[in-house]
C-alpha cells in the first residue's frame, strides 16, 4: 500500500470513532439521572414550641459554655474541657442555626422583612458559635454568645407575643 493511501485509511478510522465516541457521549448524557427533587416540608410546630423546644435551650448552651464566677470562694473560669464538650457545644451552636432556619418556613414566616431580617441575624451569629467551638475558642464563644443575645433581644422587644 502506498503511503497515501495508508493516511487515507488511518483518518478514516479516527473520524469514525471521533463520530462513535461522540454518539456514546451524547446517549449517556441523555440517560443520566435527573435532579432528585427535595420533598416538601410540612411544618409541625409553632413558634413558641420552636422556641421552646430548639432556640432557648441551644442559646442557653452558648450563653452558658463559657463564663468566669466571682464569689467568696474565689474565682471559677467556665468552659469546655475537651473534645467532646466542644464538640456538643458546637451541636448547640447549629441547633440554634436550624432552629433560625424552622422559623423562616411555613406558617411561622411571620412577615417578609424585619422577621426575616432579625432571623437571619440569628442564624448568622450562630454560626459564628458553631466556628468558635469547632476552633475550641472561648473568646469566640463569649462574643458570639453576646451577639446572640443582642439579636433575641431586639427580635424580642417587636414580636414576643405573651
Amino acid at each position: 500500500m502506498r503511503t497515501i493511501q495508508w493516511l487515507f485509511f488511518i483518518s478514516v478510522a479516527l473520524f469514525v470513532s471521533g463520530i462513535g465516541f461522540v454518539i456514546a457521549a451524547a446517549r449517556t448524557s441523555r440517560e443520566a439521572p435527573a435532579a432528585v427533587e427535595a420533598p416538601a416540608a410540612a411544618p409541625v410546630a409553632s413558634i413558641k414550641q420552636v422556641m421552646q423546644g430548639i432556640t432557648m435551650p441551644a442559646a442557653t448552651s452558648v450563653y452558658n459554655a463559657v463564663g468566669t464566677v466571682m464569689n467568696a470562694d474565689g474565682i471559677k473560669e467556665t468552659a469546655p474541657q475537651n473534645d467532646e464538650e466542644w464538640t456538643a457545644l458546637a451541636s448547640q451552636a447549629a441547633a440554634l442555626v436550624e432552629s433560625g432556619n424552622l422559623l423562616l418556613i411555613g406558617k411561622r414566616l411571620v412577615d417578609s422583612g424585619e422577621w426575616v431580617t432579625m432571623t437571619r441575624a440569628m442564624i448568622e451569629k450562630g454560626q459564628l458559635a458553631i466556628k468558635a467551638a469547632e476552633a475550641h475558642d472561648k473568646e469566640g464563644i463569649l462574643s458570639a454568645g453576646s451577639e446572640i443575645n443582642d439579636t433575641c433581644d431586639t427580635c424580642h422587644a417587636k414580636y414576643q407575643r405573651q
